[in-house]
């Protein structure tokens, strides 16, 4: 079987298109690790594209604000004008499905997927703490997770020796793998699609082949200019618009 990963996707219709272009035929279902609307221009094209197509998707933080779950009060003011910004768009359909998201950790043919963490979904995973502390809350050999918007991920060895996913550099449209190892254990973030904080503004994405025990990624450039001139359209706060470019 081979997993279309999706994550972070923050309503950037443009991105989510291109992944799904460049995936194509390349994968047979497609988990979703949340954060589907936030910061971007289509919330409801967004959820739209990915209510059919996702056999699972997991709530994120951004998914709870925009619905009413939760208030936005622990976001930076960029992101609670985008999420209220959000609230004010979405239809009464996109609202209730927003709100009847599960929580992660969701386990899908011996995968488990979360947004944030194990531990918790607004948890994140940043460094070889988090790490850690996620590998000690939960036995799962391969977790992937969201949230930070940094591919890549980690490692458990066999003999429980703690490494960084460390990815090549990725061209255009063609993966960088890593197989996965007898008696490791995994936590991998596919990357942003929508919002990249990892130094590059390229759509990122993952395919795991379990057959082959391996996971492909993905980088992708999408028409960026597009997505910034309906931001603008939409006064969405600037800082949001040319971060893009810079994925950070």
């Amino acid at each position: 079987m081979r997993y279309l990963i999706l994550s972070d996707i923050h309503s950037n219709l443009e991105a989510l298109e291109k992944c799904l272009a460049t995936s194509d035929g390349r994968y047979d279902r497609v988990l979703c690790l949340g954060d589907l609307v936030g910061y971007g221009p289509d919330p409801n094209a967004v959820i739209d594209r990915l209510q059919p197509l996702a056999a699972v998707i997991v709530r994120g933080n951004h998914d709870k604000a925009c619905c009413g779950l939760t208030d936005a009060e622990d976001f930076n003011y960029l992101a609670r004008a985008a999420a209220e910004w959000t609230q004010w768009q979405l239809t009464p359909d996109h609202f209730e499905f927003l709100r009847n998201l599960p929580n992660g950790p969701i386990q899908i043919d011996g995968i488990e997927i979360v947004h944030g963490s194990p531990i918790g979904e607004d948890e994140y995973i940043f460094d070889s703490l988090g790490a850690v502390e996620a590998f000690q809350s939960d036995p799962a050999p391969l977790v992937f997770f969201g949230h930070s918007h940094h591919q890549g991920g980690f490692v458990l060895t066999a003999d429980k020796r703690l490494q960084s996913v460390h990815l090549t550099p990725i061209k255009d449209g063609e993966p960088t793998s890593i197989t996965l190892q007898e008696n490791a254990r995994y936590l991998i973030n596919p990357g942003s699609i929508g919002q990249p904080r990892d130094g590059d503004g390229r759509a990122a994405f993952a395919i795991l082949d379990t057959e082959k025990k391996q996971i492909d990624f993905y980088r992708t450039p999408y028409d960026m200019a597009m997505t910034q001139e309906k931001m603008r359209k939409a006064d969405l706060p600037e800082p949001l618009i040319t971060r893009l470019e810079v994925g950070r």
